[in-house]
């Protein structure tokens, strides 16, 4: 019996019931159960097949099942029955260990170049805060890699006696780390989660001695985990497979003298005659008020954001460092000078990386979605956040994704549903870090087109999800968190995040003074790229007079969703997983 006090007059008693389960369970019980009190082993191997979707379980997964149902309820691996009660069967469906829904086990194939696949990126991956003040430390790099990210930037840049390299955010009241420091975090705890190569993206601001002394501390650092290109201009990466257990460096080549001089000379010649009409240049005539705001905002952050294009400092004579610097880079990054059709150009013979901020791919993919797609088919595209994200937050990813962008770079120390979004696309493939790309963005058809995003596609397939009811909230909160008055009144609001005709959200009804709420409601969602497709889940709870209270959140790739009934966790805003909270779904696809 519960008590809860109510305008501090008089008080309101409830008691604390258990809920009612959806007919469903009791039916699938007794139908397999064939009308008896136990379920066999080979009673559950049909069910695992008809309802869960398992067509190839044998005897033998059946009774491993019902083996670790039994010690997990009885508290013990001596028991005198092999076959599952009611409550027993219960207590597998709503396991997130023993029924959950989707694999843990990497299943895609590893074995095409790394430009191939999405790969799990942060951005400025050493703040543990906002943009402009927060402390640089080798713990968010070390959160990012247990998680499983794949991509670290790093901001280099010399202390005050130009005498060593730290990292820190630019021209920011950021505290800074020693570089030193961050590249034996990386290699502690860089294969912790993943066996896959971890990427380091460096944002070089150093002079040529500098430079020098960086790749002195990357090849003691590292040594035999390195990837060295066999040859200066690689014509296609190698595969994950490959690569496993090394690390990456991907930055923009050091200039010698001449050329940095010569390009110098040409830009500053053709700036005189002309605008450029570039992404990152003035274009009057088609700017709207936005794209004016897009302007203030990437030219004023360039140099702090992401500098990759601009030397901090030019050589005055052919740096002696810059020879072994240079052969460290085997993803060379950089924009080209022209416009953006000549950033996007594809070389049959090498390939490297593009940097466009978030606002930079909107227009890109406005005026020239094909090309960004072609681009991606060989070259590495990286997305980063605009420059007045001062706290961190993060942006939309699916225009990067829809477009074939490999490194969608997001701040992990942040929250909100576009990291949530982030978090649920590298669910996939068992939260290796490396997603292979959908086959419709790799292909060109016979009269030379590549895949649009925007265009009117019929549906694909259908997906049914079915809320049956949620628990754990008891155990993981206080009493009196989300009401100090009554029990909570929970709503699940599910729907899809992907391509623009297949986003939506739905809710169910709120379910009142209830810890164990059954909603046992059934939404259909019609996808026409299914394959791009992330199933959101959040749970609220209803607050008559504020806002609604967060009780939960998931986010799954569809492609990876496993049919039949599943017990599906729910995480934190910032991603973490809750201990007990965890909701019972049914999908079908049809």
């Amino acid at each position: 019996m519960g008590s809860y006090r109510m305008c501090g007059c008089f008080i309101r008693r409830f008691k604390d019931t258990e809920a009612a389960l959806p007919p469903d369970f009791n039916d699938a019980f007794n139908k397999y159960a064939e009308g008896g009190s136990h379920m066999t082993a080979e009673q559950l191997r049909r069910f695992l097949i008809d309802v869960q979707g398992q067509g190839g379980a044998t005897l033998a997964d059946a009774e491993g099942t019902v083996q670790q149902v039994l010690q997990k309820r009885l508290h013990t691996a001596n028991f005198s029955r092999d076959t599952l009660t009611l409550d027993d069967f219960h207590h597998y469906l709503f396991s997130t260990d023993l029924n959950p829904p989707i694999d843990d086990k990497v299943h895609h194939d590893m074995t095409a170049p790394l430009s191939h696949y999405f790969i799990y990126t942060g951005h400025n991956s050493y703040l543990t805060g906002n943009q402009l003040s927060s402390r640089c430390s080798i713990k968010p790099i070390i959160e990012a890699l247990k998680r499983g990210v794949r991509v670290v930037e790093l901001d280099i840049w010399p202390n005050s006696r130009k005498d060593d390299v730290r990292v820190v955010h630019g021209r920011t009241l950021t505290t800074p780390v020693k570089l030193i420091k961050c590249l034996k975090s990386i290699k502690e705890h860089a294969f912790s989660a993943s066996p896959y190569p971890v990427v380091i993206t460096l944002e070089d601001h150093l002079t040529p001695d500098l430079q020098a002394k960086v790749a002195e501390m990357v090849n003691q650092t590292f040594g035999k985990m390195l990837f060295y290109p066999q040859s200066e201009c690689l014509k296609e990466f190698p595969t994950p497979e490959d690569l496993k257990n090394k690390i990456i460096i991907s930055t923009k080549p050091p200039k010698e003298y001449l050329e940095a001089q010569s390009d110098k000379d040409k830009m500053n010649n053709s700036q005189k005659g002309k605008d450029s009409d570039d992404v990152w240049g003035k274009e009057p005539t088609e700017l709207t008020a936005d794209q004016e705001d897009e302007k203030t905002d990437s030219d004023a952050s360039e140099d702090n954001q992401d500098d990759e294009d601009t030397d901090a400092f030019e050589p005055k004579l052919r740096p002696s460092g810059a020879p072994v610097y240079k052969r460290l880079i085997a993803i060379h990054a950089g924009k080209p000078k022209g416009g953006l059709k000549e950033a996007l150009k594809v070389e049959l013979d090498k390939f490297r990386r593009l940097s466009l901020s978030e606002q930079a791919l909107e227009k890109a993919t406005k005026s020239h979605g094909a090309d960004v797609v072609r681009f991606t088919q060989k070259n590495f595209l990286r997305i980063y956040p605009k420059g007045t994200r001062f706290n961190s937050s993060n942006y939309k990813p699916l225009i990067g994704w829809m477009h074939g962008a490999q490194m969608v770079a997001f701040n992990m120390q942040g929250y909100g549903r576009s990291l949530w979004l982030m978090h649920g696309m590298f669910r996939s493939n068992g939260g290796c870090g490396y997603v292979k790309k959908p086959d419709f963005l790799m292909n060109v058809d016979p009269n030379g087109q590549v895949f649009d995003p925007k265009a009117n596609l019929p549906v694909k397939k259908t997906l049914k999800v079915k809320v049956y009811m949620g628990d754990g909230w008891r155990l993981d909160f206080k009493k009196t968190h989300f009401d100090l008055c009554s029990p909570p009144d929970f709503y699940t609001r599910v729907g899809i995040a992907g391509v623009p005709a297949d986003e939506i959200m739905k809710k169910t009804k709120k379910k009142e003074d209830n810890w164990t709420p059954v909603w046992d409601e059934e939404f259909t969602f019609p996808l026409t790229v299914p394959e791009l497709a992330l199933l959101r889940v959040e749970v609220h709870e209803y607050d008559m007079s504020e806002k609604d209270d967060f009780g939960g959140q998931t986010c799954l790739p569809v492609s990876e969703l496993k049919p039949g009934i599943r017990a599906v966790p729910l995480f934190d805003r910032k991603g973490k997983k809750l201990n007990s909270v965890r909701l019972l779904m049914r999908f079908e696809f049809v």
